[in-house]
């Protein structure tokens, strides 16, 4: 079934599943009953009566007070939108194909991380710890390329569950479903229908599905009752690249399908978005917005992605719409092990003990913190060698196998890594591979066991 056949019953699917909510604001328009993208529907930036410390207003007679600085109001509902395979080179950093219009919008009004990076270069390995705030090294697994993580693993899901969040997720690829490891702690974990697993690809078009899905679980009041996190997984940009009736056509190669993809996967995530400021929960709900990982299209030689740590597989974008949040770039260099500790934070639920992470709230309310050097982590698996990065300062080593071979490049000058600097700047290699071993001793490793044996 072609898309131009399913729009008229998913049309019929997205208004039924919206109901009539009673509206926070004004109603957003229904979806465009033509192939044609509908207009972004994004609305202002919350008045500062939603945050939850009023600015003091001085009277006639008296002195003006001095402003205070307004705390955006905690707890709140989160919405975790993973794109997978979303490169960094989006519109908003200057790729100059209007391939997300919606998103730019969104992008334009949030909290956003130009120089972010991504945990590991696939889902396997990434997805595992956007679910538990540690490395994939850290946790305990099978050796396969698509992982198994065992129920002895505390994932994010669990701890907010304990804390009486009720957990939802949706997910367009059967790997992500049972038994991955990654569903304990969800309340309701959904696969949208009409996908197996396919080992080799990812050969389906989802999102029209995915945000039908997505609005049914949220029209449940149980499901946002009192507050909750939910994460949904758009795939559209993976492999295999489909074109789309609904996209702009760009031309026949790779990079010209996936951007017809990226399109198509905003069109829907608007839709989703449009229905959500439709609900009574949507001024106390977070929207974060990010990628597992990105994709290569030819750069270092390689193509989709895994197997290798170039910026091109993990500098990811990551940006926040909170409520009470101004919009602003933050220039700090920061790495998606943050990411857990921030929901935390956002919801008002205490972080376990030990994790390597640590909240962004308090930057993305403005207030300036140290720099962090960031790891991006590659175990082996049946089919990968080992990999690990270290960024610092701009600068990325890259250790590859059992760290008997490096790279490194200066990434402010060098951002494409065309130059691999390791032989050339001894003292700066030697000083960067010091700190890396440093830093990388602080990963409570754990061995991956059960199926075959590791690439090494």
């Amino acid at each position: 079934m072609t898309s131009r056949t399913l729009l008229p019953w998913l049309l019929a699917a997205f208004l039924a599943a919206c109901g009539s909510p009673t509206p926070a604001g004004p109603a957003a328009p229904a979806p465009a009953a033509s192939s044609a993208p509908p207009a972004a529907s994004v609305p202002d930036p919350p008045a500062s009566a939603e945050l939850s410390a009023p600015v003091a207003v001085a009277s006639a007679s008296a002195a003006p007070a001095a402003p205070e600085t307004p705390e955006v109001r905690r707890p709140m509902n989160v919405l975790l939108l993973v794109i997978d395979a979303m490169r960094s080179d989006m519109p908003w950093n200057g790729y100059t194909r209007p391939i997300a219009p919606n998103l730019t919008k969104l992008y334009e009004r949030s909290v956003r991380y130009p120089h972010h990076y991504s945990i590991s270069s696939f889902t396997s390995k990434s997805v595992p710890s956007i679910l538990s705030g540690r490395y994939p090294s850290e946790l305990h697994r099978t050796t396969p390329f698509f992982t198994v993580y065992g129920q002895n693993n505390e994932m994010m899901a669990e701890v907010l569950q304990r804390a009486g969040v009720r957990t939802l997720a949706a997910q367009a690829h059967a790997y992500l479903d049972r038994p991955s490891g990654l569903t304990q702690g969800f309340d309701v974990w959904r696969l949208v229908p009409g996908i197996t697993f396919d080992y080799n690809k990812d050969p389906y078009i989802t999102s029209q599905k995915h945000t039908p899905l997505a609005i049914d679980i949220l029209s449940e009041p149980k499901n946002v009752t009192p507050r909750f996190f939910a994460y949904f997984h758009y795939m559209d940009p993976h492999d295999v690249y489909q074109p789309h009736e609904e996209s702009p056509k760009y031309g026949r190669k790779s990079r010209d399908l996936y951007d017809e993809e990226m399109f198509y996967t905003d069109l829907w995530i608007q839709k989703l978005l449009d229905w959500v400021d439709t609900q009574p929960w949507a001024k106390e709900t977070a929207i974060i917005v990010t990628a597992d990982h990105g994709e290569a299209f030819g750069e270092h030689k390689i193509w989709r992605h895994a197997f290798e740590l170039y910026d091109v597989l993990v500098h990811v974008p990551l940006f926040f719409v909170i409520p009470g949040a101004q919009p602003r770039e933050v220039p700090a260099w920061r790495s998606q092990i943050d990411l857990v500790p921030t929901i935390y934070d956002l919801m008002g639920v205490a972080a376990p003990e030990g994790l390597p992470g640590k909240s962004l709230v308090p930057e993305i309310l403005g207030k300036d913190e140290p720099a962090r050097p960031i790891i991006c982590d590659l175990p082996a698996d049946t089919h990968n060698e080992r990999r690990r990065a270290f960024i610092e300062d701009g600068w990325k080593l890259i250790a590859f196998g059992n760290d008997f071979r490096y790279e490194m490049y200066n990434l402010l000058e060098d951002p494409g890594e065309t130059r691999n600097l390791f032989k050339k700047d001894k003292a700066k290699a030697e000083a960067m591979r010091a700190r890396y071993k440093q830093v990388s001793a602080t990963l409570r490793e754990v061995k991956a066991r059960g199926g075959d044996p590791v690439k090494n």
